[in-house]
């Protein structure tokens, strides 16, 4: 690979020469570019990272010491299948964050837009996460993990695999998601709901009117302690005209692994 016209890429990296990389890309020291790695403006790849292709990353992404992006994923089947990472723009991969290419489930793990993942957090293969989500040090996502959009995953959070965690909902620190975490949730401890993350709604410019239905359906579904196909159907028929109550019905509708629920009902599950 010849260095692109403006770019500062420091002379102890190894650049594969099939790398591609924008004009004003800077990699620092000790950093290594294995394979297939495209790299858009404006990126910065600090000391000691290992970003292994096929991998693909847009703009403005800043990747801190010592990540790892793109190696293989930890499956016991995974037999060096041509998978990929695929990144969206203005990212930030603070220092040892590691994200695992796909295998041949899905082919591919991708992280969206203006997302902040923090020191020690880990994407598992065929992770699928949006945009606007933060994960705190620690946070791990097991594979095939679907974050939404303006996800927050506090310390050492863990999503597990094949889990799904709803638009706008916030896990508390050291808290396991082994179910589907709802729309705007707050998850507590294991599998439990502990209330509406009205905090992120508000900063996510939802109106007062859809932040009020939204905690009143999900006083009908999870703390009433109606049986949950009687409660859906009330919130349906009360609150079904308020998009923000009809996006929470359709994901949990979607849910294989079954929804998080409240410390009651948990203790009565088991």
């Amino acid at each position: 690979m010849s260095q692109p016209t403006g770019a500062r890429i420091h002379p102890t990296a190894i650049i594969s020469p099939e790398a591609e990389l924008a004009a004003d890309v800077q990699i620092g020291p000790y950093a290594i570019l294995e394979g297939a790695v495209r790299i858009g403006a404006g990126c910065v790849i600090r000391p000691h990272c290992h970003l292994v292709g096929p991998l693909t990353m847009g703009e403005g992404n800043h990747v801190y010491t010592g990540a790892v992006l793109g190696e293989r994923p930890q499956h016991l089947r995974y037999a060096d299948e041509p998978t990929r990472v695929e990144i969206g723009d203005h990212n930030v991969f603070r220092e040892h964050v590691t994200v695992h290419r796909g295998t041949s489930h899905s082919w591919a793990t991708r992280i969206g837009n203006h997302n902040y993942l923090m020191a020690h957090s880990h994407v598992a293969h065929d992770c699928q996460i949006g945009n606007r989500c933060i994960f705190a040090n620690g946070a791990l996502l097991a594979g095939h993990a679907t974050i939404e959009d303006n996800v927050f995953l506090s310390g050492n959070c863990a999503v597990h695999q094949f889990g799904r965690v709803g638009r706008l909902a916030l896990l508390s620190g050291c808290s396991i998601a082994a179910k589907d975490v709802p729309t705007f949730g707050m998850v507590q401890g294991i599998n439990c709901i502990t209330g509406v993350n009205v905090v992120g709604m508000r900063r996510a410019g939802l109106s007062h009117e859809q932040i009020n239905a939204v905690r009143k359906a999900y006083r009908i579904l999870f703390y009433e302690g109606t049986p949950m196909p009687i409660a859906r159907a009330k919130v349906q028929k009360e609150l079904g005209a308020v998009d923000v109550v009809v996006e929470l019905l359709t994901f949990m509708d979607k849910s294989v692994r079954g929804i998080c629920n409240t410390r009651e009902r948990v203790r009565e599950a088991a």
